[in-house]
């Protein structure tokens, strides 16, 4: 495995049980069947797959783990699980069916010593932070939590260096300024986090085009590039984005 290879990574966003896209965190439409959508990214040549149970902490409920197994069960990629996951039974209940990863967010805000605990038990490779950030100044980005509805007034570049030493082993970074605008990701928020946690570094938010892609990566710091609603609805083909990549320079797995 080339390790330097950089990620192309589909998300689903599950809201009752349907994998949905919507702008700005708002405004959601119907994408599919989680299961199925699922398998088309398997087949199609992602590289990893993250599952976004997107109303679990508002609605203060915990992940459908029932529909993540049914997920592992059809992928044999790297598959990411996030949404609702507040106790160490949690995670352990999702690793056991089968997913790899977990996504964590507002209860690492809530109890940081979670993010410890969840590396030191199952090891910080298992471990993503998730990271929703709002620019509130130039240069300045804080951290939202419920899905973007509440703003804690958490910097969102210390929160993600803190994330860093207590054990993440990844940081899914989500601008949500540019998520869902097509407009391209937050590059500038993405290096700035990139600079103080040296662990890698997801970009989420505002790929509309295979040039913002290659711009998160060349210019944006990131490690890999999540994407959803451009490969959902079938904008940009996952392999032809990947041949476009390596003619521009960039490492990844064809």
């Amino acid at each position: 495995m080339d390790y330097f290879a950089k990620r192309i990574i589909p998300c689903l966003d599950v809201d009752n049980g349907r994998v949905v896209k919507g702008v700005n965190f708002v405004g959601l439409r119907d994408a599919g069947d989680p299961v199925e959508v699922a398998k088309r990214y398997n087949q199609e040549g992602a590289d990893e797959l993250t599952f976004l149970d997107i109303t679990a902490t508002h609605e203060k409920r915990k992940t459908i783990v029932d529909i993540v197994k049914e997920v592992a069960r059809e992928v044999f990629i790297p598959l990411t699980v996030g949404g609702g996951i507040r106790e160490l039974s949690d995670i352990y209940n999702l690793l056991e069916v089968g997913c790899d990863k977990v996504s964590i967010n507002s209860a690492a805000i809530k109890r940081p010593e979670f993010i410890n605990e969840g590396a030191k038990r199952f090891g910080s490779q298992c471990i993503v932070v998730a990271i929703d950030a709002k620019r509130v100044a130039p240069g300045k980005w804080n951290i939202f939590t419920h899905g973007g509805r509440k703003d804690t007034g958490i910097d969102a570049v210390s929160w993600a260096k803190e994330a860093y030493e207590r054990g993440a082993g990844e940081l899914l970074v989500t601008s949500m300024d540019s998520d869902g605008t097509k407009a391209g990701y937050d590059n500038q928020l993405n290096c700035a986090i990139a600079q103080v946690a040296k662990i890698p570094l997801i970009a989420s938010g505002g790929a509309g085009t295979m040039e913002h892609i290659k711009e998160s990566f060349v210019n944006g710091c990131a490690d890999a590039a999540l994407a959803a609603s451009i490969f959902h609805f079938r904008e940009i083909d996952i392999m032809d984005l990947k041949h476009y990549l390596k003619e521009q320079g960039i490492a990844v797995r064809i």
